[in-house]
């Protein structure tokens, strides 16, 4: 069995080059964590939120920005195996989780069965806030990646008639001086995938009964993750064009912007221009 420590020394040797440096730079860049910050880390019991955990807890040891962090583990209602394994993989890579309970899988089940996942998502979002803001926290921290990221925008423009990105951090509406942020928005998962191999680390997946191999064929995110896949053997940067797109966006080419909830026109300006 691979020590704890031999697994934290690989984020900053191993994989320095493609965890360690583009969480730090989406840190620094974004500015996601200041002086006297305390995080509520949101573990899943996934893959993601296991590496952001490790993450946050290499920098608050080895950073200069003093913050404190919380392990938090929101159970919407696990079967005992994904329970057991969670606390596992806490306890082996040395995290002291604060588990509590809700009961979210059975109301998802009752009232948004044929499609869960936005239902899943907002109600997971508002306990995690609640039981951050009862621990002293300031932020939560989720484990959304690079992937997650694109996947969202190219989801938006082909599905949802939009250009909608996933942002690197979020002022809550509904929970006063509660902020978001994603540390791991320039981390490419396929590299959090190769961490864990290489550390012999088995995670769970969202492990609810929508996960299961009949939903995820008809998933919209993994046609979007298959088809971006694809257009990168024809061209290898075409997800960092996708991501780039998003940083470039020229307002004086397109049809309409909106901020707000308020759309305006192209026309609205268009006179007023020599």
């Amino acid at each position: 069995m691979i020590l704890k420590e031999e697994i934290e020394r690989s984020i900053i040797t191993k994989y320095r080059k493609t965890i360690w440096r583009p969480f730090t730079k989406a840190v620094r860049d974004y500015e996601l964590i200041e002086e006297g910050d305390k995080i509520a880390v949101c573990i899943s019991g996934g893959k993601d939120s296991m590496i952001l955990a490790k993450c946050l807890e290499e920098l608050k040891r080895h950073g200069k920005v003093k913050f404190d962090l919380e392990y938090i583990v929101m159970d919407p209602g696990y079967n005992e195996v994904n329970r057991k394994k969670i606390e596992e993989n806490a306890k082996k890579l040395g995290l002291d989780v604060n588990i509590f309970n809700s009961d979210i899988f059975n109301v998802v089940n009752v009232y948004a069965a044929s499609s869960p996942c936005y239902l899943c998502a907002r109600m997971r979002r508002g306990f995690l806030y609640a039981r951050a803001q009862e621990l002293g926290c300031n932020k939560i921290a989720l484990g959304h990646h690079f992937d997650d990221v694109i996947e969202t925008i190219m989801l938006s423009i082909l599905y949802g008639g939009e250009y909608k990105g996933m942002m690197p951090k979020l002022k809550s509406t509904n929970f006063e001086g509660m902020e978001l942020i994603r540390p791991l928005y320039l981390v490419r998962e396929d590299d959090i995938i190769n961490w864990a191999r290489s550390n012999q680390l088995n995670f769970i997946d969202c492990a609810c009964k929508f996960t299961s191999k009949e939903f995820k064929k008809d998933s919209k995110r993994l046609e979007i993750k298959k088809l971006i896949k694809e257009l990168e053997k024809v061209n290898k940067n075409v997800a960092y064009n996708i991501f780039k797109s998003s940083e470039n966006v020229n307002i004086d080419t397109v049809l309409a912007t909106k901020s707000n909830n308020e759309k305006h026109f192209f026309l609205e300006e268009y006179d007023k221009v020599d």
